[in-house]
């Protein structure tokens, strides 16, 4: 019995007579913890792309960016990761607590290679983790159900420039989103981001947000 197949894929695996190289895959490839290789190469990441489903049933995809290290392998079954400051939708936190079900993609695009994770998450605001992560609003806990890494021929490759300013730190205060300074966005805000923009006198209009997103545009094409 396949814990990854179903009728679906087998049709599509018969119709271009991949079965038997799916099965080999899966029984070779397909784990259910975490070995040393796999653990080391996820917390050296710095991002990775977590998939969750919404309260429709709908699908979807986030980039999720940190240092090196903000993922975090706590045991041979369980994956940590850090929710920090977004644009106040909280859409994949919200998409797992209605649903548990977790997927996440690891990629290395200066040598290409890729571990796919399967998992059941957890999110939760009192998780002792909270203050080992500087700025980190939730922590969630994915309790890894199949882990195998995928054929990176595809993965183009790509160089890191620089790491985000805005990757929270323990050793400096974090840079305000500059879209949090747009004077028509101060009533929406949290009352702790329109008391820093007042504080820090750095309100800004529109047209410049525009301008200063046009600029960092240019300067890193």
């Amino acid at each position: 019995m396949s814990r990854l197949y179903g009728p679906t894929h087998r049709s599509l695996q018969d119709r271009f007579d991949t079965r038997r190289l799916a099965d080999n895959v899966e029984t070779r490839v397909v784990l259910t913890e975490i070995p040393p290789e796999h653990k080391a190469f996820i917390e050296s990441r710095d991002m990775f792309f977590l998939s969750t489903i919404d309260h429709q049933g709908r699908p979807t995809v986030s980039y999720k960016g940190g240092d090196p290290g903000f993922v975090r392998i706590l045991d041979s079954k369980t994956i940590a990761f850090p929710c920090y400051d977004g644009n106040g939708m909280f859409y994949s936190m919200g998409n797992l607590l209605g649903n548990c079900q977790v997927g996440m993609l690891f990629i290395n695009f200066e040598k290409p290679h890729r571990l796919r994770v399967q998992g059941v998450a957890s999110v939760d605001d009192n998780d002792p983790l909270l203050k080992e992560y500087a700025e980190a609003q939730l922590v969630v806990r994915v309790l890894v159900t199949e882990i195998f890494r995928n054929c990176p021929r595809y993965v183009h490759r790509y160089r890191k420039i620089q790491p985000s300013e805005f990757v929270p730190r323990s050793t400096c205060e974090t840079p305000l989103a500059p879209w949090k300074r747009v004077d028509d966005i101060q009533a929406s805000l949290p009352a702790k981001d329109r008391a820093r923009v007042e504080r820090e006198g750095s309100l800004i209009s529109r047209p410049e947000y525009e301008k200063y997103m046009t600029d960092v545009t240019s300067r890193e094409s």
